[in-house]
């Protein structure tokens, strides 16, 4: 028989506390992608056991465990998030994350690019959350229940409304917990070094040319470009190359055809990159999806 996981946890959001269908005994993994838009994306999620080995991406990663208790190693430390709680993964931070019980757990989670909050927080270097698990008093009020409904599409006012309440609660977590950064980066130069990658993610760029396009010495560039984006060039990339992969093999190719198409050297180098930046092997995220 089907296990249903209830969602009755006092500090469960109301609308989120409906029951979840997780699947037959011996269940792993149930995904759900929802709507999202440009640079913000969002899912459901739950997993019996482990879930993810050591990944990490170049997103934030908003999230709010739904039941069970979620277990995750983040900057040398384990972690727990009960339901109600939420978590916030910097970009580039290496993370794992699993059930802490055999009951497993369930969440709903936003990725948001970090040029969208750079945008709402004007050229800044991006706020750090040193402690993952925030306090419901930082982000309860601050972001919106829009945020949570993945059946909800997200227009260009919904982005702007949703990427202003995220920045403003990074800020005032990244505060709370002493990481909060001052200063000013060259962000239209390194757009411009952005923008390029975008544009030809599969075409590697010699360190010569992106130094021309943002007038910045490799060695700024780089400081800058992670201060801006929360990743290096070279990670942003492939980050790039990875969003093309997942675009084919959703759409039926192959995953040695999406490898090539994306500019990796064969399909093992993309296999092996998608598994360290998702946790998962692209033939069991195809399968996790609902």
């Amino acid at each position: 028989m089907p296990r249903t996981l209830h969602r009755q946890d006092k500090g469960v959001p109301k609308g989120l506390r409906e029951p979840v269908d997780v699947g037959a005994a011996g269940a792993t993994s149930r995904i759900q992608i929802g709507h999202g838009g440009a640079g913000i994306e969002r899912l459901e999620a739950h997993f019996v056991g482990p879930a993810f080995s050591p990944h990490r991406h170049d997103t934030y990663a908003i999230g709010i465990t739904l039941s069970g208790v979620q277990s995750f190693h983040y900057r040398g430390e384990r972690r727990l998030c009960l339901p109600g709680q939420c978590h916030v993964l910097h970009p580039d931070e290496t993370h794992d994350g699993g059930a802490a019980t055999a009951d497993g757990f369930g969440y709903r989670i936003v990725y948001v690019d970090p040029s969208l909050i750079q945008q709402a927080l004007g050229g800044r270097p991006l706020p750090f959350v040193a402690d993952p698990v925030v306090d419901r008093s930082v982000f309860e009020s601050a972001l919106p229940a829009a945020l949570w409904c993945l059946e909800d599409p997200i227009d260009d006012a919904a982005q702007v409304d949703l990427t202003t309440a995220m920045a403003d609660m990074l800020i005032t977590a990244a505060a709370r917990t002493g990481a909060a950064k001052g200063g000013s980066l060259r962000l239209a130069s390194l757009q411009a070094v952005r923008e390029l990658i975008t544009a030809h993610p599969g075409a590697p760029l010699s360190l010569e040319t992106l130094e021309s396009v943002s007038g910045l010495d490799r060695w700024a560039l780089a400081r800058q470009f992670r201060a801006a984006f929360g990743t290096s060039p070279s990670s942003f990339r492939t980050m790039r190359q990875l969003d093309q992969v997942r675009r084919m093999i959703r759409d039926g190719h192959s995953l040695a055809w999406a490898a090539f198409d994306a500019g990796f050297a064969d399909q093992s180098h993309m296999s092996r990159m998608f598994k360290r930046t998702y946790g998962l092997t692209p033939a069991k995220w195809v399968a996790s999806i609902a």
